[in-house]
């Protein structure tokens, strides 16, 4: 039976094993769930899915696996035991919705009438007030509208008066191909760490308590220890303005998350390229700005160094002297991003744009060349990638 589940997990893209698939079908012999939907999903998922990123294809293939049970054919063959429905209804059931039930004569009549009905249906239905099928006032099937029921697959547009909905995806932003929200740029962040203890001592080392204690005889003596940080220094500069005004928010979002995983972090923004200076508040950019020559002194190379921009700008800003469109840079911005080469070991490029664009854009092409191709797209993978090459 788990076979089939098997395959489509397969078919998603989820990288699961035989033996994790040994695992959960041991796991139903041992009786570590019965007769309940919502604990065998949350059971498979645990045991067949080890990365947070793969649950949305996982949730895409339980739906596929148990779409099967929604087909009349399937469903007409399906031996539904009456007690499993009995406890899987009364758990989901409000008080309000216990009162409203009694329209049909309570559960038993429910159930029994809908194992009796589809035991006559002989074929697929829509519409009407009777069989189970799509739309409609029945009390079964989907997409209709009926005070109290049960639901029967999820195909139509959903009405909020079933009984029990099994199919439901939480999380539709984990796949590692989409754009980022702050908690999955937080999860890819943290391969980007380096701890260290330093500091105050405030944290309470119990190994070290019990250690010393044992050697003063069993006379309690307590020990404190720094707390452990992560210790990576990052060189934050970002793009603001132009083209990357449609990427605020998850820039906004890559920005939070930054500030949260990292103590050592330095932030500045600049425009389509860097030139000699750079800011910190966009509304004194023109009034408070950073040389850029101070950066690259006062930061040592034990920083890493994070660009985020889309590239995207004319070539000649990039290429010449006085190509900036804000002002008359007396620099090319290709030779300040060498200066940043030359003096940072690790650096990377935060492109928000996906990898499949990049070619189209020369300005592209010539930025991912000067940092020796190390552009990645903000997507979890790319992300990953990318604090995976600074942590090297």
């Amino acid at each position: 039976m788990l076979l089939n589940l098997f395959n489509e997990m397969r078919a998603a893209k989820v990288p699961v094993s035989v033996r994790e698939l040994l695992d959960l079908i041991n796991a139903l012999e041992q009786r570590v769930v019965f007769a309940d939907m919502d604990e065998f999903y949350y059971l498979a998922r645990a045991i067949l899915v080890k990365d947070e990123r793969h649950f949305d294809k996982f949730d895409r293939a339980f739906s596929a696996y148990f779409q099967g049970l929604e087909k009349l054919d399937d469903a007409l063959q399906a031996l539904i035991p009456e007690e499993w429905l009995r406890r899987e209804f009364e758990r989901s059931l409000t008080a309000d919705e216990r009162a409203q039930i009694q329209s049909l004569g309570g559960l038993d009549k429910l159930i029994e009438a809908f194992k009796q009905r589809l035991e006559e249906q002989k074929e697929r239905h829509a519409g009407g007030n009777k069989w189970i099928g799509t739309g409609g006032t029945s009390p079964f099937g989907s997409g209709g509208f009926n005070p109290e029921g049960i639901r029967v697959g999820d195909a139509g547009e959903r009405k909020g008066k079933a009984v029990k909905v099994w199919d439901q995806r939480e999380y539709k932003n984990l796949d590692d191909a989409v754009e980022l929200g702050t908690r999955n740029i937080k999860v890819a962040l943290r391969r980007l760490r380096k701890f260290a203890r330093q500091g105050a001592a405030d944290e309470l080392d119990i190994d070290g308590t019990i250690d010393h204690t044992a050697r003063d005889a069993g006379l309690l003596n307590i020990q404190m220890r720094p707390e452990r940080r992560n210790s990576v220094k990052l060189l934050l500069l970002l793009d603001i303005g132009g083209s990357m005004d449609a990427h605020v928010k998850i820039c906004e979002e890559l920005f939070s998350a930054c500030r949260t995983e990292f103590k050592h972090l330095e932030y500045f923004y600049f425009h389509n390229c860097v030139y000699e200076s750079v800011w910190k508040n966009n509304l004194r950019r023109t009034s408070e700005r950073f040389n850029t020559q101070d950066l690259l002194h006062k930061y040592g190379p034990d920083y890493k160094v994070v660009f985020v921009g889309d590239a995207a700008m004319a070539p000649y800003e990039i290429t010449q002297a006085g190509g900036s469109v804000e002002h008359w840079n007396e620099e090319a911005g290709a030779v300040w991003i060498q200066r940043f080469m030359a003096k940072y070991r690790k650096l990377i490029w935060i492109n928000p744009y996906p990898k499949e664009a990049w070619a189209y854009t020369a300005s592209t092409n010539m930025v991912r060349e000067l940092v020796e191709e190390q552009m990645y797209p903000l997507t979890l993978r790319g992300l990953e990638e990318g604090m995976r090459f600074l942590s090297k």
